[in-house]
């Protein structure tokens, strides 16, 4: 077997390869032997059947499999030589012409292909014990608490019949609808005694701005269209008209907050809730602290971890988010120019990212690597679990969902091994903690999520 490099760029490399055509017959030759005593042939006893008839009738494919064999054992054994961890599937090419073919799977001629291959880079960790993370801190105050109940209370908070006046916003109506699309009715498109509370944006945009000012037992026009982004594809862009009478409508009126009211909730009384309400806040406050030290982290990582990434990793990463986005522009109808920039910036801006994002994941995962960091079943299947009590009623759907796929799965386990990776990195790392405001915590958080 001859190895020739015909291309050392980067990360990129490409091989010629050639092996022998007696190379490829000793070992097409060996499994045909091995299959003599495996086939069953009319005519013949078991075991008996002579290999030159059975290369007569099976030659070709056996030597198809041996080749498919021997291109794979022989590129496993080049990177492993060099030390190479892929970034991709290698892309192999092989003689196409019909008679270069035939000759090859009759054994005539030398098997010659190439491998191309891009290469992910060796990575230097940094020492992660000279790190220095700033972790904020807020406490939850009583008035956190109170705030809390009032939202819930305004959630929760009774309707009184309007015996006078049109509807306003916030004022909860009940109507009845026939929807129709060109003319035509749709399926979904009536319903009877709904309760629309306008302003909360339950229905479609448009809709619910449209019963502002709408009298008991008035009907009106309402004319929406449905988002491009819609679940119904059928419906999904297109334009509607609804014919729409009203006939109730309430007004907001005030939640006493008390223990009677606490026990609409399910509780014993108002310090009950309040307790409830406290142990919320304190996870709520957690898991944003969660987000900024992650972030930091990342970011100390980022700048002490700077190398070339894989392009083709980058772009498949650009890809992803730009197809994203576009689809979110297109079902929200925004544009460039909506959020003050245009095509060209910000796909240098995500292609910025997505280059932080692939070089952190291999940072990531290099250091998950050489810690031997892994993530068990029973941890996979805890998310599982978490996954289906967020859907109460189609446990079973969402467990064999995820039984059956192994895409689905390693999209759980990746985020779970991402925060095991995180947390070793901080139990090296100088942590300080630091009081800061609720309004601090939770400062840019959209932005900061999206950046991690």
């Amino acid at each position: 077997m001859q190895v020739t490099e015909t291309l050392n760029e980067g990360l990129k490399h490409e091989f010629k390869i050639s092996v022998p055509a007696s190379d490829l017959d000793a070992k097409a030759g060996a499994k045909l032997v091995d299959l003599k005593d495996k086939v069953r042939l009319n005519g013949f006893r078991p075991g008996k059947v002579p290999v030159a008839h059975l290369k007569k009738i099976y030659g070709r494919s056996v030597m198809a499999e041996t080749i498919d064999q021997t291109i794979s054992d022989t590129n496993r054994q080049i990177f492993e030589d060099r030390g190479f961890r892929l970034a991709g599937e290698p892309k192999i090419t092989m003689p196409t012409e019909k008679d270069q073919v035939e000759e090859l799977l009759s054994g005539k001629t030398d098997l010659t292909y190439t491998v191309a291959i891009e290469v992910v880079p060796q990575i230097q960790l940094a020492d992660f014990k000279s790190f220095s993370v700033e972790k904020p801190v807020v406490d939850v105050s009583d008035a956190d608490v109170d705030d809390a109940i009032k939202r819930i209370a305004e959630g929760s908070r009774p309707y009184n019949a309007k015996t006078e006046g049109a509807a306003e916003k916030g004022d909860r109506v009940t109507i009845s609808f026939k929807g129709t699309i060109n003319g035509e009715a749709f399926e979904g498109g009536t319903g009877e005694g709904i309760q629309v509370v306008i302003g909360a944006g339950q229905f479609i945009p448009g809709f619910e701005e449209q019963l502002i000012g709408i009298g008991t037992g008035e009907t009106r026009t309402l004319k929406v269209g449905f988002p491009k982004n819609y679940l119904n594809d059928k419906l999904a862009g297109q334009p509607a008209e609804f014919e729409t009478t009203a006939t109730l409508i309430e007004a907001p009126g005030e939640a006493t907050i008390d223990d009677e009211f606490a026990k609409t909730l399910g509780l014993e009384s108002l310090d009950k809730l309040k307790e409830a309400a406290r142990e919320r806040l304190t996870a709520e406050f957690a898991g944003a602290t969660r987000q900024k030290v992650k972030r930091a982290l990342l970011d100390r990582l980022d700048e002490s971890h700077k190398f070339e990434a894989p392009p083709s990793l980058v772009a498949e990463e650009f890809n992803l988010m730009w197809n994203s986005i576009k689809a979110e522009m297109d079902s929200t109808g925004k544009s460039f120019a909506d959020e003050n920039t245009t095509e060209d910036a910000a796909k240098e801006e995500y292609q910025k990212i997505a280059d932080r994002r692939v070089r952190l994941g291999l940072v990531l995962s290099e250091i998950g690597e050489k810690n031997k960091i892994t993530v068990t079943d029973d941890e996979v299947s805890r998310a599982v679990i978490e996954r289906a009590r967020q859907m109460p009623g189609r446990e079973k759907e969402v467990w064999d969902y995820y039984r059956s796929n192994a895409q689905a799965l390693a999209q759980l386990r990746a985020p779970i091994y991402e925060d095991k990776v995180v947390d070793f990195v901080l139990e090296l790392a100088n942590v300080t903690e630091k009081k800061v405001s609720k309004d601090e915590l939770f400062k840019d958080e959209d932005a900061e999520q999206t950046a991690a």
